[in-house]
């Protein structure tokens, strides 16, 4: 049964948003009887039957509400946008599917990319999640520099810090890897740089905010396959015995 996204899900008639009633019109060719899965991004779910339409509107009827509980642990992902922008709605896409809590795009000393496409990104996410049936939607943050993003992620969210870079560990010893970093069933925040990679400064600004660097690899991977890659790996260790 194909997802819809309702933010304000609840019992009784309902009507979609007028974006979300012209996908369904013109995208599903839905059709007065036809049903689907509602979700709210808040971990609320609901069966929704079409019993109405016109051009730019449906009216549903929407069963009972079940809401899942939000996962007491997740990933914070600091990522700085690619110039190529499709790389960067790449990683947003997948990172959903895989599941991924919170995602923070920054912008670097060496950033290429200094434009932010929050309502676009946004809307990759509620695809993803649609498409994934997962029941929360990533909260995607406003775009800022990346010591102002530091600060308020290590305000707001108080767990292990993992630093990706391509250079030589700066404290003189080997980066450990990041699989043999994480913990299992706890949350984390890994922070991921442009293109051009973290500079040793930056580097050392988060590690005084208590940031671990770490390795993913020997090979050089591009900005958002090695985002992905930190996603992955993070998924991983939960499921793992």
């Amino acid at each position: 049964m194909r997802s819809l996204y309702v933010p304000h899900l609840k019992e009784g008639l309902f009507n979609l948003s007028e974006d979300e009633s012209r996908h369904v019109v013109k995208v599903l060719r839905a059709k007065v009887g036809y049903s689907y899965t509602l979700m709210d991004g808040k971990g609320g779910s609901a069966e929704g039957e079409i019993i109405e339409i016109t051009k730019n509107s449906c009216l549903l009827k929407v069963g009972e509400v079940s809401v899942e509980d939000r996962p007491l642990f997740g990933l914070t992902m600091i990522v700085a946008p690619t110039k190529r922008t499709e790389r960067f709605e790449w990683f947003l896409e997948k990172a959903t599917e895989i599941g991924v809590d919170r995602i923070y795009p920054v912008f670097t000393s060496r950033s290429e990319c200094k434009v932010e496409k929050f309502e676009r990104w946004n809307k990759i996410l509620i695809s993803a999640m649609k498409q994934s049936k997962r029941k929360w939607l990533p909260e995607l943050m406003p775009t800022e520099d990346l010591e102002k993003t530091v600060t308020h992620v290590r305000r707001d969210v108080s767990c292990d810090f993992f630093i990706a870079h391509c250079m030589d560990g700066i404290e003189g010893h080997e980066k450990i890897h990041l699989l043999n970093a994480l913990p299992k069933g706890q949350s984390a925040v890994i922070a991921i740089g442009p293109e051009g990679d973290f500079t040793i400064e930056e580097v050392t600004m988060m590690m005084s905010h208590e940031g671990s660097e770490i390795t993913l690899g020997d090979m050089r991977l591009r900005t958002e396959t090695a985002a992905l890659t930190a996603v992955t790996f993070y998924n991983a260790v939960q499921v793992k015995g």
